[in-house]
């Protein structure tokens, strides 16, 4: 029986820490405290695959679906456990915004840290046991996703279809080469992801500890320009030059009358079919190893997906392309039987993406901001319209906060429906409180709050505004925000309303 629970969405590089992003280190730990404090059952992130200031920071965009963030490893963690000595730590040249994650300048100064404690530790990495057997462990993405960092940087960050056909094509013997060539180097790659690992371990740990179940989040499609691509470009519609024959996006809608192109490159799913969706059972098995439950974004797309020519200018000109989201599906519940997943089911939703949610029993998603037009009455985004197997935000990392909604959205005749849904009219410092509240006292098992609707907080904390490339993944929360007064007031409403 699934028990109901509740839990807050924050991404870690929103924490408080003093090299300028949040990372897996002792906020980290501290802000579990706070979860298990306040009575939570789960804490949702965004995905950890690394970023790149090229694709505007967003995590949602990594040249790989295995690797993890190196600018989530803690300094102070490594200095705890030997890497580095404190003195290493200090930074009195830099001044790291608390309110902002400052990405050039933090990539800068880890960057060196890592080569520091790199070129202490190299010559006894090699018999480093757990060094060692991350990654034999790990060998089945790391040494390829290792290769990939250091031919991208060697080629001055140009795109790996661009590089010389040996390496683009990945001739056995250029790769070998390349592999004995630049050993060093792809040794300090190996290394960043073995911290990387060792500290999510340890929080993964403590989290457990703290009964506290960690959410992931697993984008459907892959970069272009991504690690995945170049070692299995036969599992994607690429040309021979390995350029996209088609791409991904999403046709026009009442939001956007040319759709979205999002460039991606799309399946060739009957080549994934015929290894028995291998590559994507070793993706899954990969992210259930780090997380809990894991979010599907963009399901809808595992049902039948926009195709658009490469090349378009717009989305307009696609097509709908059936997946075979049941075969995959049933191959991924064969070897996970509990098949912990969450359906990001959000958007224009047709019958087969119903269909297949309820074939595998996946709960969707709930967003109470979406709830308020004129067809409140059978909205399903409505409180009285939830069904128990459902995820329940207040909104996400793409919407605006509560009180930034309040203030720069909301029409009135949405705050009027509002007003009179909740049968009262609370003032803005008090009302994402009144909406927490309509989401705990819901059927729906779940309910996630991202951390600024618990903290009331406007606009200027939001995470990601779509569509635009400068500005996102930005925000980060601060120690002094995370009072007493907020875990009793949580741990009070999360406990009567049978979700602690």
């Amino acid at each position: 029986m699934i028990r109901r629970g509740a839990g807050i969405l924050l991404h870690p590089t929103s924490l408080p820490s003093p090299y300028g992003v949040g990372d897996l280190g002792p906020a980290a730990w501290r802000f579990t405290d706070f979860l298990a404090e306040s009575r939570q059952r789960y804490w949702q992130l965004l995905p950890l695959t690394p970023t790149s200031p090229a694709l505007g920071n967003s995590p949602y965009s990594s040249d790989s679906a295995f690797a993890g963030n190196p600018l989530l490893i803690s300094p102070e963690l490594m200095a705890h456990h030997g890497w580095l000595k404190t003195a290493d730590l200090r930074h009195p040249d830099l001044t790291f915004d608390p309110h902002r994650v400052d990405y050039n300048a933090t990539t800068a100064f880890k960057t060196g840290l890592f080569q520091l404690a790199f070129e202490r530790a190299k010559a006894s990495l090699d018999h480093h046991d757990e060094f060692t057997r991350f990654i034999r462990d790990e060998a089945g993405w790391l040494e390829d996703y290792a290769l990939f960092r250091v031919l991208k940087e060697l080629h001055q960050g140009e795109p790996w279809p661009n590089w010389p056909p040996p390496l683009r094509d990945r001739e056995p013997e250029a790769i070998e080469r390349a592999r004995e060539q630049y050993h060093d180097r792809i040794r300090l790659e190996q290394f960043q992801q073995y911290l990387y690992q060792a500290q999510w371990r340890e929080l993964k740990h403590h989290c457990s500890e703290r009964q506290i179940r960690l959410i992931g989040d697993l984008p459907i499609y892959l970069q272009h320009d991504s690690a995945d691509v170049w070692v299995h470009p036969h599992l994607f519609k690429l040309s021979e030059r390995k350029q996209p024959t088609a791409v991904a996006g999403v046709p026009p809608d009442y939001f956007s009358a040319t759709g979205q192109l999002w460039g991606n490159p799309v399946y060739d799913w009957p080549r994934l079919a015929e290894s028995g969706y291998e590559w994507w059972v070793r993706r899954v098995a990969h992210n259930l190893a780090h997380y809990d439950l894991i979010r599907l974004d963009h399901f809808r797309g595992f049902a039948a997906y926009w195709e658009v020519p490469a090349g378009a200018a717009t989305a307009e000109h696609g097509r709908w392309v059936e997946a075979p989201g049941g075969e995959l599906f049933d191959t991924l519940k064969r070897r996970f039987p509990e098949l912990p997943l969450i359906a990001e089911d959000l958007g224009v939703i047709t019958p087969d993406v119903t269909a297949l949610m309820n074939r595998f029993n996946l709960p969707g998603m709930k967003l109470l901001i979406f709830a308020f037009g004129a067809d409140l009455p059978t909205h399903p985004f409505a409180p009285h319209n939830y069904t128990p197997h459902c995820v329940a935000y207040t909104g996400t990392h793409d919407n605006n906060t509560i009180r930034g909604w309040i203030r720069k959205e909301i029409s009135p005749e949405e705050l009027h429906r509002l007003y009179s849904y909740l049968g009262r009219e609370p003032d803005e410092h008090t009302l994402h409180w009144e909406l927490i509240r309509l989401l705990m006292m819901s059927v729906a098992e779940t309910v996630i709050i991202p951390m600024q609707d618990l903290l009331g907080l406007g606009e200027e904390a939001r995470m990601n505004r779509p569509s635009t490339a400068n500005g996102n993944w930005e925000w980060r929360v601060l120690p002094q925000q995370m009072t007493r007064r907020i875990i009793t007031r949580l741990a009070d409403m999360t406990t009567i309303y049978g979700r602690g």
